[in-house]
């Protein structure tokens, strides 16, 4: 029996994780994909927000706005990158510097600090690929930057490092209450029955779905789906900060923004669809977002692109997010429809959800042995010449180069194999490495990168998937050494 299980292990489903780790709580994930952060997680813009865009009183001003406070201290704790190079908002005509103006006033009401609304050659010295037609622009000096996917990830590791149970390829199926009126229930999924005194549904787009399952609150949240394209590291140094245009009913609009890893990122677009398993990217929508990045940086060679992809936002039907204890269902808690600013929210959100628990009749004691702190990743590239010749000749593993756009080693494989909640898929090495994300798209490493999984996962090289489940990569063998003989006394290789 376990207190609390978490349907989700996206980055608010692991922040909840790894904040409930903290107490004296038996908890697990349970996660439909083969890895975590496989859903928005991975397909946003990567952007912790200053707090100035959300309605004052709102869920999303406030939790974005405590959320943002806390990044230094949790990326510090988790031991990865972040950094607050600030955005900007910008006003291409003066017809537009009033929007700054609501913006800016918004941001007041929400105690968001650090903004002012700049111009001339300010704004010049900031982003001086700007186009000419920039009049005006609100500065927010909090906002900055991150790598989702390694946040999301270095958030399991620890919650697992602190008894966290973890179950992936475990989709829920049905919920059904042991006893109508307290918080005990039984999850049924495709792999096995889990028993559980509370729910918190942060199943992202499909947390409406999960809700009615239970029989609780009924809400529907709407799929809207953004594409993005990441450009090569040469087109990084066109912008220092995170640039948007006035925003719109549909979103934040087309921004332009330097990536934690060096490259440049332009999106995303904004459309309500049906599908929620839609995330194909079309060429209507990349032909959209290179229009409206050309808006702010004109300069930026669309050519220069090296991957685009497309995520789904779950858009609540009220405009907030729904983060509370369902009225039917008791011990069915909601973290759903966290669309943006979600990932900037995410640590408040955990904390929320916590205290939410609390109320709702959990008991949560302080663990004494609590480790909040996850040791970092080697990053071979980012080591001066005489750190990588001690490391090579520790562990030659780290002498052997297999993506050369990244500069990424067998050693480095090797470990985010071997870790907690370790990699265990092409995609899930990429996630934790970056092997796979140059400039070639893993079109020389994967083989290599194959190779290491099936030796560490002790498996057949054909069972080896791109991201999990019967995605495998080898199809049939097309040569083997030993030759068959057939009635006819002719030979043929097996295909």
């Amino acid at each position: 029996m376990y207190d609390v299980a978490i349907i989700g292990g996206g980055i608010i489903g692991c922040s909840i994780a790894r904040e409930l780790s903290s107490y004296r709580l038996k908890v697990c994930v349970l996660e439909k994909a083969s890895d975590v952060g496989c859903g928005t997680s991975k397909a946003n813009s990567a952007i912790v927000h200053a707090g100035y865009d959300a309605s004052p009183g709102s869920l999303k001003a406030k939790l974005n706005l405590e959320g943002n406070s806390l990044y230094t201290k949790v990326c510090k704790e988790l031991s990865i990158p972040f950094q607050r190079v600030g955005s900007i908002v910008v006003a291409f005509d003066e017809k537009e510097v009033p929007d700054l103006n609501v913006l800016y006033e918004k941001g007041m009401k929400n105690k968001t600090p650090g903004m002012r609304i700049i111009a001339g050659e300010e704004l010049r010295a900031l982003e001086p690929n700007l186009a000419q037609q920039a009049v005006a622009a609100l500065y927010a000096k909090t906002a900055g930057i991150i790598c989702p996917f390694t946040l999301t990830i270095a958030l399991a590791e620890n919650a697992c490092t602190n008894g966290v149970d973890f179950f992936f390829d475990t989709e829920v199926k049905a919920v059904y209450a042991m006893r109508p009126g307290e918080p005990r229930f039984v999850l049924k999924t495709n792999r096995a029955l889990f028993e559980t005194k509370y729910i918190v549904n942060a199943a992202g787009v499909q947390a409406d779905a999960i809700s009615q399952m239970a029989g609780g609150d009924s809400f529907f949240l709407t799929p809207r789906k953004g594409e993005y394209c990441i450009l090569d590291k040469d087109q990084r140094n066109l912008v220092t900060t995170v640039i948007f245009q006035v925003p719109t009913k549909m979103g934040k609009g087309i921004l332009v923004a330097p990536t934690i890893d060096g490259n440049l990122l332009i999106g995303p677009n904004a459309h309500n669809i049906e599908d929620k398993q839609d995330t194909r990217i079309t060429a209507e929508g990349l032909a959209e977002i290179i229009a409206g990045a050309k808006k702010s940086i004109p300069s930026f060679a669309p050519q220069k692109t090296i991957t685009s992809f497309a995520g789904l936002r779950a858009v609540p039907p009220m405009g907030d997010f729904l983060i509370n204890a369902d009225t039917r269902v008791k011990g069915l808690i909601h973290a759903a429809g966290i669309e943006s600013p979600g990932l900037s929210a995410a640590p408040a959100v955990a904390k929320m959800v916590r205290e939410i628990l609390a109320v709702e009749g959990l008991k949560c004691k302080k663990k004494t042995n609590f480790n909040p702190y996850r040791p970092p990743l080697i990053r071979f590239n980012e080591l001066s010449p005489d750190e990588q010749n001690k490391l090579v000749k520790r562990d030659p593993s780290y002498g052997r180069v297999i993506c050369r756009c990244e500069t990424i080693t067998e050693g480095e494989i090797i470990a985010s194999i071997r870790r907690p909640l370790g990699a265990r898929d092409l995609d899930g090495v990429k996630r934790r490495t970056r092997a796979g994300m140059g400039r070639c798209q893993r079109g020389f490493c994967s083989p290599r990168v194959m190779e290491i999984l099936a030796r560490e996962l002790k498996i057949p090289l054909n069972q080896v998937t791109k991201h999990g489940g019967t995605s495998y990569l080898l199809a049939a063998n097309t040569k083997t050494p030993e030759l068959k003989e057939e009635k006819g006394g002719g030979k043929n290789g097996s295909l």
